[in-house]
């Protein structure tokens, strides 16, 4: 892997992309000679997105959840006309 401090990697950041994208190998930017980011080719997911998590099956939403309600017509927030 190929290191660069920051100044560097501002001033040549096309080229560190190019070299990237050709090598596919990741560059590490380091400040004070300490990493501190990577720079790395993207990668397309291989597989589908996975629809679901924590929260499938814990939720259920009622048949009726976006039929018309008038409860909040002819309050003091919307008064009859």
């Amino acid at each position: 892997m190929h290191i660069t401090n920051i100044s560097e990697a501002k001033a040549t950041l096309s080229q560190l992309i190019k070299t990237v994208q050709k090598t596919r190998e990741s560059i590490i930017i380091a400040k004070a000679g300490q990493p501190v980011a990577i720079l790395s080719a993207y990668q397309e997911p291989t597989s589908p997105r996975e629809l679901g998590g924590s929260w499938e099956g814990a939720v259920e939403i009622a048949d009726d959840f976006d039929d018309f309600d008038d409860c909040f017509y002819n309050t003091s927030i919307f008064p009859d006309k």
